[in-house]
Formats: structure tokens, C-alpha cells, sequence
């Protein structure tokens, strides 16, 4: 069985789509920049193969990419700035994506899977929302580029909200540490198209396993819907602390150490959610974690 190259191998999504492939048994091929890391040999004790290279360079991925089944595609925008006054690189994301996109397609390989956003194509413009839409627009664009790349197999993948956020390691939900609580202008009754990182992996995986079944398919996934009362309820009991939805102003939230950034996209999240729904992936099989599941595994 041939491999499969799968990128941001040290990161979230391509792990945990690495450790979902492996699983399965199919040979996973990690791009690495740096395969001396702790990560990258974390990857590589679990049986993949790592490959050094980088998406900012367009030979690398070609050689990367030679003889592989299928690609699993990731990026994200560099940043620059911390997290209180982050600036992203939004032009930096496209080209990466069209290198290995190019690169995909002069090794030959049939089939890729690329992991956006929830929501991407339905981006509302305004000028509250400015700020936000180059975040958009790029992840549209990406995805345009997959569907008209003429790979023999294609798939999409647009996740919802990150558990992962609600760790408090994460630090920007809870930039004062749990006791100070959570801090965010998302209200106590938003509902948030929760998704399980491992979900991620799994649907990356179902659709390399079965490309035939998963071409073309476009994957608005979620693990849970929860509203912002039932997720500090979870975390409440998870963390044994005294947490509640917060009920913020953005300027409340802000003197709390909320990252600039975060107000104007959790308040566009507030305001219009995303369209992700568990019953999509059910409907094609895919396991999923409850958050209730989540926080008893992972807090």
C-alpha cells in the first residue's frame, strides 16, 4: 500500500489525521520542517516515515509528494505580533497552499483531502466584519483551487470551533488562568458547531480510506452543538472550578485579557454561527466525540 504525505504532521489537524491514518494502517509519510524536534519524533515513534520540507518551498513538496496515494492538506496564515497583537500573513497561507497544490499535481497523486473552516464560503461582508474577511476570503480561495485542481479524488473538510480552545493551556479563553475564568463576548445562550480535533483526524482518514465515496464531498463537521451555558457547565465539572458562560461587553472582555483579535471573530460567530452539524458526519459514518467526552479524556 502506498503512503499517504500528510502535512502539519507536528501540528493539530495533520497529527491527529497522521495517528488516525496509522491506526488504520495506512502508511503515513510527515512533512517536517525539522525532524529533530520533539514532535517530529513523536510522529515518527508512532510508525510514520518523516520527510523533511517545507510549504514555503515548492521543490521540497514535489519531492515530498512523489509516490504518495493521497496529500492531507493544512496551513495556516503566519503570524507575527503574539497573541495580543497578532498580525497574519494571509497571502502567506494562499502561496503555501498553491505550492503543494502545484506539487500534488506535477508528482502525480490522485487524490486531496484539505482541511479548511466552517462556514467559508458563506462569509458576511460588512464593516463590522472587515477585519475578517481576508481570513475568509483565503480559506474560500484555497478551497476554490482544490475543486479546480482536477484531482481524480477531492475532498473538503470545514471544522467548527475547536475543543481544543477551551483547554486552558490555550490560554486566550482563559487568559487569566481558570480561577479568573472564562473571558469571551460569545453570550451564554450562542451555540458553537463544537469539533474534537481527533474528529478531524478521522474524517481525514475515512475520506483517503474510501476516496471514491468521499470525491467531492464538502464536510461541514461538527462533533457536538452546545451552547456556551453547556460548555461551562462541562468545563465546570471537568476542571472542579466555578465557571460560568461570561455575559461581556467587549471592553469588559478586553480589561479581562482578552486577545484583540478575538472580539470581532467570536462576535461574528456569535452573531451568525457556522454551519457545521454533527448529523453531517454521522450521516457518512464518522465517529464523534461528545464535549462532555472530550473533557472527561483530555482535562
Amino acid at each position: 500500500m502506498s503512503h499517504v504525505l500528510v502535512t502539519g504532521a507536528t501540528g493539530q489537524q495533520g497529527g491527529a489525521t497522521a495517528r488516525a491514518l496509522i491506526a488504520a494502517g495506512v502508511p503515513v509519510r510527515a512533512l517536517v520542517r525539522d525532524p529533530s524536534t520533539a514532535k517530529a519524533k513523536a510522529i515518527e515513534r508512532l510508525g510514520a516515515e518523516l520527510v523533511t520540507g517545507d510549504l514555503t518551498d515548492r521543490d521540497s513538496l514535489v519531492a515530498a509528494a512523489q509516490g504518495a496515494r493521497a496529500v492531507f492538506s493544512v496551513q495556516m496564515p503566519p503570524m507575527a505580533g503574539g497573541q495580543q497583537g497578532a498580525s497574519f500573513d494571509f497571502d502567506g497561507e494562499m502561496a503555501q497552499a498553491v505550492n503543494l497544490i502545484g506539487a500534488a499535481q506535477a508528482a502525480g497523486v490522485p487524490q486531496f483531502v484539505h482541511t479548511s473552516v466552517s462556514g467559508a464560503d458563506h462569509f458576511v461582508d460588512g464593516e463590522r466584519w472587515a477585519s475578517l474577511k481576508p481570513y475568509y476570503v483565503t480559506k474560500a480561495g484555497i478551497q476554490d483551487k482544490v475543486r479546480e485542481a482536477g484531482f481524480t479524488h477531492w475532498t473538503l473538510i470545514k471544522p467548527g470551533w475547536f475543543m481544543e480552545n477551551f483547554r486552558p493551556s490555550a490560554a486566550y479563553l482563559f487568559p487569566r488562568g481558570v480561577e479568573g475564568g472564562l473571558v469571551t463576548v460569545l453570550k451564554p445562550d450562542t451555540m458553537l458547531s463544537l469539533v474534537a480535533v481527533d474528529d478531524i483526524g478521522r474524517a481525514a482518514a475515512a475520506a483517503i480510506i474510501e476516496p471514491e465515496r468521499f470525491h467531492t464531498v464538502e464536510l461541514e463537521l461538527a462533533s457536538d452543538y452546545r451552547s456556551m451555558r453547556e460548555i461551562a457547565a462541562n468545563l465546570a465539572k471537568a476542571l472542579k472550578a466555578d465557571l460560568t458562560a461570561p455575559d461581556l461587553t467587549e471592553e469588559e472582555a478586553l480589561a479581562k485579557g482578552m486577545p484583540v483579535w478575538a472580539g470581532v471573530s467570536h462576535e461574528h460567530t456569535g452573531t451568525f454561527g457556522q454551519p457545521a452539524r454533527p448529523e453531517f458526519a454521522r450521516a457518512l459514518g464518522i465517529p464523534l466525540t461528545t464535549f462532555e467526552e472530550w473533557t472527561e479524556k483530555y482535562l
